[in-house]
């Protein structure tokens, strides 16, 4: 049996590298910080402390991934994960509300903001950087209106244990907000990789003329991302809450950036050049055991934004570099094609 021709074995070769590299350097970070911090880095504690605090970026990030697969992006999120926790805790402390009602009522609200967010988008014919820029922005107003730009504290009762145990239980040994990022990405690789509507958001995000010409309703799906943007982030504001037991106007916006380097750094692996849960999930536990191990090495307090920075330019890179790639080697393929065919078309024609 022959060898495979050289382009494919290169074009194979390049695959592995883009599906593989972002998983095989998470390995690769966490041996080289476990034999520089062998006593605190490879530890039980630590692995539980970065599980538990990376567990709203990785939601946060999840969310940010569903408009990006249909070339959107919504930079509301950080402020609309800031009004959501904001909520809860007015709901709950302030209003004594019941914690679930509120929870529920939240993450239904955030739906609706995110679906009102892709119809200004859409519908309103407005780039979706600037539309979401400018929602999230009235998105921190109302939370400075909510709070009068205070801090929200619980009294001497404090917060409901069965709230505040949403994020502090554990499930199985490990903390439980790890599952509910499990649980998310799950739901997001079946919606995104084995049901109609993400392969729709999926050809709308590649090709948006090409979706509407096959009868793909592309205004209303964009819409349908933008609101299951909208659910995820609310869902991760009520996490926030019980984390922060606290109402803090300005902790969204910390989220922000980090939400996007795992969503961008993620369509780079496992799914090249496409937004895919798990390829989210694998960047974040890059940045995760990153910042994790240029902690616990002393680094800074400014080494984190630096780091986050540097990351998504590396992302954004690496992404349009995949793009570029992806469109030689069909270039090529279609040249190789119509030259072989046009060889065969004349060669038949002589003895």
């Amino acid at each position: 049996m022959s060898a495979a021709p050289r382009p494919v074995r290169d074009r194979l070769h390049g695959h592995h590298i883009g599906a593989y590299g972002l998983p095989s350097l998470a390995v690769l970070l966490f041996l080289v910080f476990s034999v520089a911090l062998p006593a605190t880095f490879p530890t039980r504690d630590n692995v539980f402390a970065v599980l538990s605090s990376q567990s709203i970026p990785a939601v946060l990030a999840l969310g940010a991934t569903i408009p990006i697969a249909t070339g959107k992006f919504d930079l509301s999120i950080g402020y609309g994960l800031g009004l959501a926790h904001v909520l809860v805790m007015e709901l709950v402390v302030t209003e004594g509300r019941p914690w679930p009602l509120v929870c529920a009522a939240v993450v239904c609200g955030a739906a609706a903001v995110g679906a009102l967010n892709g119809v200004i988008v859409e519908f309103g014919q407005i780039d979706s950087f600037i539309a979401t820029l400018g929602t999230g922005s009235m998105m921190y107003a109302v939370t400075g209106w909510i709070t009068d730009g205070a801090r929200i504290v619980p009294g001497p009762a404090g917060l409901p244990p069965s709230f505040t145990a949403l994020y502090d239980s554990r499930f199985l040994g490990l903390p439980l907000p790890a599952f509910y990022v499990l649980a998310v990405a799950a739901a997001l690789w079946v919606v995104l990789e084995r049901l109609p509507l993400g392969r729709y958001l999926y050809v709308i995000g590649s090709n948006p003329r090409a979706a509407r010409l096959i009868g793909i309703p592309t205004r209303r799906y964009s819409v349908y991302a933008f609101a299951g943007s909208g659910l995820v982030v609310g869902f991760a504001g009520v996490l926030l809450a019980a984390q922060q037991q606290t109402g803090n106007p300005s902790v969204g916006l910390d989220y922000l950036l980090p939400a996007f380097v795992g969503a961008l750094l993620g369509s780079t692996t496992i799914r090249p050049g496409r937004a895919n849960a798990l390829g989210t999930v694998v960047a974040v536990a890059v940045l995760a055991i990153g910042l994790a191990g240029i902690g616990q090495l002393g680094a800074r307090f400014w080494a984190t934004p630096l780091f986050n920075g540097a990351t998504l330019l590396i992302a954004v890179g690496l992404a349009g570099y995949s793009a570029r790639r992806r469109l030689r080697a069909g270039a090529t393929a279609t040249a190789t094609a119509t030259a072989a065919g046009t060889g065969t078309g004349t060669g038949t024609g002589h003895p």
